[in-house]
């Protein structure tokens, strides 16, 4: 009888521990399910969503793809490529700055171009607006910032000025020669000057060239870059047209043409010899 007994709690305590492991797997599947649901929905808006791996911080995790398994590990700083390089500041253009000013003393010029000092600029802004004109932004790295009160009309021929100056200078990369002659020089030296130029053209070289106005000379500098240009004109064009650098000293720019210049001016030129051998004929049916 007491066999029977000690049989059946051992059948029965058997019976428990097995009840016991099945739950105990039930609520193991049960709990991990749980826990991939609820990692998913917060690291949801964080992760990823294509096979291309976002790195979040030191210390968050790094998920390829939601639908695949995840891989997680610890990771580097946030860095891209394109903010790790320390992109050159930009150049602001020359012109009104409008009542955008992120500086409280600024050092101020009249239209004038005379100083006025320093001063807050609320009272740069109140001169502006009792005279109508403009602040235009010239030194910014200046300890305070150098600004200029300019009239529209100023801007504009400033703008025209700096954008003939740097259509004049030459571009990275283009070997830029330079030649000065006197506006006196002899027929023959001017042949041989004219020569060097059109050798340097060849070679698609920027070639700025330099008169000087002799004393007592009447010469017209202009008329004189004309003529050099006309030598070479098959191949060459103004970059920088002729210009007064300062009293008695001229200066202009030559370039090679571009192929669509070579084309154009071969038509012309062929036109206008047609043009003039039908003239030609003209001309000589008349006589007769």
């Amino acid at each position: 009888m007491a066999f029977g007994k000690l049989r059946n709690c051992t059948v029965w305590g058997q019976c428990c521990e097995k009840m016991t492991a099945i739950g105990m797997m039930k609520l193991l599947c049960h709990t991990t399910r749980n826990e991939n649901r609820y990692a998913k929905r917060f690291f949801g808006t964080l992760l990823t969503q294509t096979s291309q791996k976002r790195v979040l911080s030191p210390f968050w995790l790094v998920v390829p793809d939601l639908t695949k398994s995840a891989v997680f590990g610890l990771t580097q700083p946030f860095c891209t490529a394109e903010k790790s390089q320390t992109a050159p500041k930009s150049k602001a253009q020359f012109g009104s700055v409008g009542r955008r000013i992120p500086y409280r003393i600024l050092h101020v010029i009249n239209q004038d171009g005379e100083s006025l000092g320093h001063m807050h600029r609320a009272e740069a802004l109140q001169l502006m607006d009792q005279h109508n004109l403009k602040l235009v932004l010239l030194r910014e790295n200046a300890d305070p910032p150098v600004y200029r009160l300019m009239t529209g009309q100023q801007i504009h021929e400033e703008q025209l000025r700096r954008a003939e100056k740097k259509k004049g200078s030459p571009k990275p990369g283009v070997v830029q020669k330079e030649l000065s002659i006197s506006s006196t020089i002899a027929k023959n030296d001017l042949e041989t000057k004219t020569k060097q130029i059109a050798q340097w053209i060849e070679k698609k070289y920027h070639v700025k060239i330099t008169i000087r106005q002799a004393r007592d000379s009447n010469t017209d500098m202009f008329l004189l870059f004309d003529q050099i240009l006309e030598t070479v004109s098959e191949k060459a064009t103004y970059l920088s047209k002729p210009k007064v650098a300062r009293e008695g000293v001229s200066t202009c720019v030559l370039r090679h043409m571009s192929d669509k210049e070579l084309k154009a001016y071969q038509k012309n030129k062929n036109s206008t010899e047609e043009n003039k051998a039908s003239e030609d004929l003209k001309s000589n049916d008349l006589c007769q």
